[in-house]
């Protein structure tokens, strides 16, 4: 393996709150913790309460080793909590406390040197909210080597503008099929396919890679012009939580490391899977689990 990638996640940590559990999650967190699982260094960078959930969310990304000296603490606001409910196929809604301490990440001198410093930032849409965390993510994405944005439309905390707006900095942007149509038509595609709204959004911004999330049928890539599909894999659903932050952190980690498109793409395809089929945003999963999953061992061809 080539040399060990220094990656930044920004935006939001927080405890979701399900019926009859609590569990640490946030989209950066997710894709942090699937990236250093992976191998990466990774440091998130984020705001948390001076709180118990504060340092339990903390201690989470200590036994992940995901650095946390950028993340800050807020005497005055509590640490994110978000109410999940889920439908009886697993799909999530989310109710998400507003404001939180994530909601105000002050820009110093040490985040935009560790941006400055890694070979890429990870940020999404939701961190956007507030004008405090907005301010500070897009004074750092001019400073970013390479920059990924995972969109995470959670309405009502978005609006067309900042998303056009957080496209125009990113160099890879990873969308779910729902999210890639509503974007789209927000910025004028008349286009009906998801190839078609794929193009139209790889010529309306600078990203040389754009990935597209469909659920149980898969994922579509286009790296650099080519198209590159895995039409998913067969499991049984627990929770969809996590699952599309854990594909995007194997995909990076697979990508940026050299592999080629579709090996990246396959493999980021399993691990969301099997992210869904158990419960909770970041199960342990160790390489042996992903091959044999995506290469049952009675199934390989013996010379």
């Amino acid at each position: 393996m080539s040399k060990k990638l220094n990656i930044v996640c920004f935006g939001e940590i927080l405890i979701d709150v399900f019926p009859d559990m609590e569990r640490i999650g946030g989209a950066p967190l997710n894709v942090a913790s699937r990236l250093a699982s992976m191998g990466a260094d990774v440091e998130m960078i984020s705001k948390v309460g001076s709180d118990a959930k504060g340092g339990q969310l903390k201690n989470y990304l200590q036994g992940k080793s995901i650095r946390i000296d950028n993340i800050e603490e807020d005497p005055e606001h509590k640490t994110g909590m978000v109410d999940v409910q889920l439908s009886q196929g697993g799909s999530a809604t989310y109710t998400i406390e507003y404001p939180a301490a994530w909601d105000k990440i002050d820009l110093t001198e040490d985040i935009l040197n560790s941006v400055k410093n890694a070979d890429a930032l990870v940020y999404g849409s939701l961190v956007c909210r507030d004008e405090v965390s907005r301010k500070t993510l897009l004074s750092l994405l001019p400073q970013a080597k390479y920059r990924i944005l995972d969109y995470n439309l959670r309405p009502p905390h978005y609006n067309k503008e900042l998303l056009i707006e957080l496209m125009k900095h990113a160099n890879f942007i990873k969308f779910n099929d729902d999210e890639l149509f509503e974007i789209a038509a927000l910025m004028g595609s008349k286009y009906n396919s998801l190839e078609q709204n794929l193009l139209f959004m790889a010529v309306n911004s600078k990203a040389d890679t754009i990935c597209v999330t469909k659920g149980r049928h898969g994922a579509v890539l286009m790296r650099d012009k080519k198209f590159f599909y895995n039409s998913g894999y067969k499991i049984n659903v627990k929770d969809t939580v996590g699952a599309g932050d854990s594909f995007l952190g194997t995909l990076i980690a697979k990508l940026l490391q050299g592999q080629p498109p579709q090996k990246a793409l396959d493999c980021a395809c399993a691990v969301g899977a099997l992210v869904a089929s158990k419960e909770g945003a970041n199960p342990e999963l160790s390489s042996e689990t992903i091959e044999n999953f995506m290469n049952p061992p009675e199934y390989h061809h013996k010379d």
